[in-house]
């Protein structure tokens, strides 16, 4: 089997809290760090899972907002740094495509590109697991960018259909420009509510 594309991402990838630090130059600069979560509460959701949340950013911002969230990765130096920002946010190391928590959420969101950096052919498995976790009428946020040889938005589609979602809109952003074509979607679907 092959190896998952973010834990093979080796030479000059910062993680932990190399990674947290480019992210907070980001924001230092003036950029806007909450789309993520601005796009998850227009759904109003009360649960929230945060499916690949590395070093928690998206999680703990919806957690201040009064969410109830779970953040998983399989990244272990990224919930390293995770777990000093939030006790509110429950942490568990995870592979997305093993994922089973037993419970469900309003909102299961995949942002930061997660969809992209899963093992080569888990991605049919890793939407089953996502949909699995969606309570009646929940739905499922993926952001990820269309460049490359990786996952096509068509794909993306077909794999939640087989899990039993229900497209709801294509993004261009999280902001939530409607997506027109371009190299970068946010795909929302849906669990029918009964």
């Amino acid at each position: 089997m092959s190896e998952n594309r973010w834990l093979a991402k080796r030479d000059g990838v910062p993680r932990g809290s190399d990674y947290d630090a480019r992210m907070a130059a980001v924001e230092e600069r003036g950029q806007y760090m909450h789309g993520e979560a601005d796009r998850v509460q227009a759904y109003e959701p009360r649960t929230v899972l945060d499916a690949g949340c590395g070093t928690g950013r998206v999680a703990v911002e919806l957690a201040r907002r009064g969410l109830e969230v779970v953040g998983v990765d399989l990244d272990p130096s990224m919930l390293e740094v995770a777990r000093t920002k939030s006790d509110a946010v429950e942490w568990i190391e995870v592979d997305v495509a093993e994922l089973d928590l037993g419970r469900t959420f309003d909102v299961v969101v995949a942002a930061g590109n997660v969809m992209i950096f899963l093992t080569p052919g888990t991605e049919p498995t890793v939407t089953r697991r996502l949909a699995a976790h969606l309570a009646p009428g929940g739905t499922l946020v993926c952001g990820f960018s269309l460049a490359g040889d990786h996952l096509s938005l068509e794909d993306h589609h077909a794999h939640c259909t087989a899990a039993g979602l229900e497209p709801v809109e294509d993004l261009a952003t999280w902001e939530g420009e409607s997506y027109v074509g371009g190299d970068y979607v946010v795909s929302v679907h849906r669990r029918p509510a009964t």
